[in-house]
C-alpha cells in the first residue's frame, strides 16, 4: 500500500511539496492537499490589485485545476489537529495519515492594534487589497502612513515596495507633491541581515521622498484625531493609514499540541516537529528564516527530498540551507532582487541586485513558472 501524506495548507509550501511528491513518488505516496480556500493568490498580486494594475478576479489560481498523479485536493475547513496521534478533523471528514505536514501559513490579528479596524486599512489579505484600492482611488492627497505593526511578518521587502509603488501611483495622478509618505517599521533596517543592502534600499526611499522610520512601532490609532501613536511616544498624523497587521498562527494551529511560543518549532534542516511523522513548513513555523513565499518553497523542496528518501529507502538529503531570492519592485516597472542565505554560513548573508526593467521581466517569469508548475496556468 502507498504511504498517505496529508498536507494542510495550499500556499507556497503546500503546493511545492505536493507537486514534488507527485512528480517523484506518485506510486509510493498518496497525497491529500487540504485548504479552506478555493484558489491561490501570489502575495505580490495583491499589490497589483491595490494599485489598480489588475482586477482581483484575474489573479486567482483555482485549486480545481490541479491535476497531478497521486495528488488529490480537497477544499475543507480544518477543525482540529492532534499531532500526537496524527489525527486531523475537518468539517467534512477525519484523517489519520502516515505522514502529516502542516503548511497553514500565518493569519492576521487586526485587534492587536487598537484603532486599525476602525480607522486604518490592512492590505495583506485579498479583501484588504481591494479595500486599499478603493481608498486610494478616492484619495485626493495628504498624509499617508505605511506601518509594519508586528516584528514577525510576511515578505520583509513588501513595506518598502509598497511605499515606492505608492509614490509612483500618486505621481501618476498628480498628487505626489501634495502628499507625504511615512514608512514605519519595527525592523532596525530594511533588510536586517545586510547593512549594505539596507543602505541601498534606504537611499532609494530617500530619493523618492519617503520618510523612513526604522526601529519604530505603531501601538494604536486614534480614530477621532487620525493620529498613530508609537511605542516611543511619538505621534504621527495621517489622512490614510495602511498597515501590515500583527501576524499569528492560525487558530486551529494555536489550539493544537504543536505550538510553542505562538509558532511550530521544527528542526531547521528537515522540518520535523517533535512528533514522529509530523512536519511543518512555511510561515507557521519558528524556523530561523524570514516568512516569505520563496523561503516556504525552499523549505518544502527540502522536506520533499527528506520524504522521498524515506519512501525509497535512500540516504537523507543535505539539510535545508536557507537560500532564497526575493524580488522587490521599486516603481517605474523596475524590480531588484535580494539573494539571501540564512543557514549555510556562520551568519546570514544577502546580496542586492539593483532594480532594472530586466528584473521586472524576471519577476513576471518567476511567477508564471510557478503557476504553470502548480496549476498548469501561465497567468
Amino acid at each position: 500500500m502507498s504511504t498517505h501524506i496529508l498536507v494542510l495548507g495550499a500556499g507556497f509550501g503546500g503546493l511545492e511539496l505536493a507537486s514534488r511528491l507527485s512528480e517523484s513518488v506518485p506510486d509510493e505516496a498518496r497525497v491529500t492537499l487540504i485548504d479552506r480556500q478555493e484558489a491561490f493568490i501570489f502575495g505580490y498580486s495583491k499589490l497589483d490589485v491595490m494599485f489598480g494594475r489588475r482586477d482581483i478576479n484575474d489573479v486567482w489560481h483555482p485549486y480545481r485545476t490541479i491535476d497531478k498523479p497521486g495528488l488529490e485536493f480537497r477544499r475543507e475547513e480544518i477543525v482540529s489537529i492532534d499531532a500526537r496521534d496524527r489525527r486531523v478533523v475537518t468539517e467534512a471528514a477525519s484523517y489519520n495519515p502516515d505522514i502529516l505536514v502542516v503548511a497553514l501559513g500565518a493569519d492576521y490579528n487586526l485587534a492587536a492594534t487598537p484603532g486599525l479596524v476602525e480607522d486604518g486599512c490592512e492590505f495583506y489579505s485579498p479583501d484588504g487589497a481591494v479595500r486599499a484600492r478603493d481608498l486610494l482611488a478616492a484619495f485626493s492627497g495628504g498624509r499617508v502612513v505605511i506601518a509594519v505593526l508586528g516584528g514577525t511578518f510576511k515578505c520583509p521587502g513588501a513595506p518598502n515596495e509598497t511605499a515606492l509603488l505608492l509614490s509612483d501611483y500618486l505621481a501618476r495622478r498628480g498628487l505626489r507633491a501634495d502628499s507625504t509618505i511615512h514608512l514605519v517599521s519595527p525592523l532596525p533596517m530594511p533588510i536586517p541581515i545586510s547593512k549594505k543592502t539596507s543602505d541601498a534600499i534606504a537611499a532609494i526611499l530617500a530619493e523618492a521622498g519617503i520618510e523612513y522610520w526604522p526601529s519604530a512601532r505603531v501601538t494604536r490609532l486614534d480614530p477621532a484625531s487620525h493620529v498613530a501613536h508609537l511605542e516611543d511616544g511619538r505621534a504621527l498624523p495621517y489622512d490614510l493609514f495602511l498597515g501590515i497587521p500583527v501576524h499569528c498562527a492560525p487558530d486551529v494551529v494555536a489550539r493544537s499540541d504543536l505550538v510553542e511560543d505562538g509558532w511550530i518549532p521544527v528542526d531547521s534542516g528537515t522540518f520535523a516537529t517533535r512528533f514522529p511523522g509530523v512536519y511543518a513548513v512555511g510561515d507557521v513555523t519558528s524556523a530561523p528564516v524570514p516568512r516569505a513565499g520563496g523561503i516556504a518553497e525552499g523549505e518544502a523542496a527540502t522536506l520533499a527530498e527528506v520524504l522521498i528518501a524515506q519512501l525509497k529507502g535512500e540516504d537523507p538529503p543535505p539539510p535545508y540551507d536557507g537560500a532564497a531570492s526575493c524580488y522587490v519592485e521599486f516603481g517605474n516597472d523596475r524590480v531588484g532582487r535580494i539573494d539571501v542565505n540564512f543557514l549555510s554560513y556562520d551568519t546570514p548573508v544577502a546580496r542586492f541586485n539593483a532594480p532594472t526593467p530586466e528584473g521586472f521581466a524576471e519577476k513576471q517569469q518567476w511567477g508564471a513558472t510557478r503557476a504553470a508548475r502548480w496549476f498548469g496556468s501561465h497567468r
